[in-house]
């Protein structure tokens, strides 16, 4: 191991670690980045050092300042470390769904951290977002990161990572795996990549709710909904995500995710987190198409300590509907097993008094958004009744400024449980079913007391 002058010289040059007991035979190799084994743990300590090193280069970043940025976490702990190091005070903003070993770790490095609600759109002013944009307005010499929407951000790992991965392999690889968080790993990667071989293919991971795949696929940004795995996807579209470099877009679930990530440690011994399984799901479907003699590279972006109260938590994982075992009370598919209902659904530019004749057409209190295949979000009689209340709006309106955009949504496999919690959570909506991209369920209070009733009176 080399003597290093400071623990910023230690980011970089990771291992590929060849994946043996999860590739199938006659499939293609597969190789890991262990990004995980930086400093922090993550892959976003190359961009964060960087980025901020030529903010002091140019003056912009002044001795004694303060670096603010909106994060997932693992931007956030890669800024922590080098503010630690340096002198500066960093402040993250970070979304609620995080993990608190996340949050305990931003604080060990002697971050202020700022928690906002994650069920909220990204332009809400109470976004994890919108709130680093006015910390930065509020503080005197302030430095924003803005990972989601600086070309730096593509440019650390073109100029980095790319040629790292590229002289490790000595460009001998047929596919490049990776998830899609900030978009700038894959899209400098990718780019450099490009640039010597446009037959090697790129391919991006993205979980089921984000925009992503939707966007690349049809040129059209889907409304989001919430998805469990952290790191990746997003609900907007970022300006370091290069699309020009990406063949194509796969999305995953939040249980492939889990699922393969809990695998890459019992049986490869790569401790990594939900992203990583999501990028090695992806990498072994890759494998398995292109055949003995390839050879696939992914990347894994941060550490399973990130995750010990979640993913790697059996009881968690249980709770919400990732585990074989059968829940205590049932789960989710089980209530819509009992009642069996065609969902009945409305569009953003149905009108007002469509809607309301067919809430009493079909005796239903709320009705799915969806928009061109996508979830939009949901419609229910208070938003109605507050829109007609006041007397300045027509029922031939269309409903699509009054639809509550932000929809509960849960997976048929989660637990009773889980479904309970989003009830306790926002007493006034159902829950939209919701299994990928299909909608396949309503739920509401009321089907959930009748479900529980039925099982305890048996």
């Amino acid at each position: 191991m080399a003597m290093i002058e400071n623990i910023l010289k230690g980011i970089g040059k990771t291992p590929l670690v060849r994946l043996n007991k999860m590739v199938p035979a006659e499939a293609a190799e597969v190789w890991a980045k262990a990004e995980f084994l930086n400093p922090a743990g993550s892959v976003k300590e190359r961009m964060a050092v960087y980025i901020i090193e030529k903010a002091e280069r140019e003056g912009v970043l002044k001795p004694g300042g303060t670096i603010v940025e909106g994060s997932s976490g693992n931007t956030g702990l890669g800024i922590a470390m080098v503010a630690a190091l340096k002198g500066y005070r960093a402040v993250i903003t970070i979304s609620d769904k995080m993990s608190a070993e996340k949050v305990n770790q931003l604080k060990a490095f002697g971050a202020k951290v700022v928690i906002c609600p994650a069920n909220v759109p990204a332009e809400s002013p109470h976004s994890y977002y919108e709130t680093a944009k006015r910390i930065v307005q509020e503080t005197p010499g302030a430095f924003y990161l803005n990972q989601y929407h600086n070309p730096e951000n593509i440019e650390a790992h073109y100029r980095w990572t790319g040629p790292e991965i590229w002289e490790e392999t000595g460009g001998n690889f047929d596919a490049f795996v990776a998830g899609i968080g900030t978009g700038g790993t894959l899209s400098g990667i990718g780019r450099f990549i490009k640039e010597r071989n446009t037959q090697i293919k790129i391919i991006a991971v993205d979980p089921a709710g984000s925009v992503f795949y939707s966007y690349f696929k049809t040129g059209k940004l889907p409304a989001p909904h919430a998805y469990k795995v952290e790191g990746i996807g997003e609900d907007m579209l970022v300006k370091a995500m290069d699309f020009s470099v990406v063949d194509d877009v796969v999305q995953v679930t939040d249980r492939d995710c889990f699922l393969t990530a809990r695998r890459l440690t019992r049986e490869e011994g790569l401790f990594a987190g939900g992203s990583s399984g999501g990028a090695v799901f992806v990498a072994l479907k890759v494998a398995e198409e292109l055949g003995a003699g390839k050879r696939v590279v992914t990347l894994l972006p941060d550490s399973g300590n990130r995750y010990l109260s979640k993913v790697f938590s059996d009881e968690w994982m249980r709770d919400n509907g990732f585990l074989d075992e059968e829940p205590r009370l049932g789960r989710v598919k089980d209530i819509l097993n009992l009642h069996k209902r065609k969902v009945i659904t409305a569009a953003s530019k149905d009108l007002v008094h469509r809607v309301i004749d067919k809430m009493k057409r079909y005796d239903i209190s709320q009705l799915p958004v969806v928009d061109e295949g996508q979830l939009a979000g949901i419609i229910r009689e208070v938003d109605l009744l507050n829109y007609m209340v006041t007397g300045r709006h027509r029922i031939s309106e269309p409903i699509e400024t009054i639809v509550e955009k932000n929809a509960e949504t849960i997976s048929p496999e989660a637990s009773i449980s889980l479904l309970s919690e989003k009830f306790m959570a926002n007493q006034d909506t159902a829950v939209v079913v919701v299994e990928g991209e299909k909608i396949i369920g309503l739920v509401s209070k009321i089907d959930l007391i009748d479900y529980l009733a039925k099982k305890f009176k048996d």
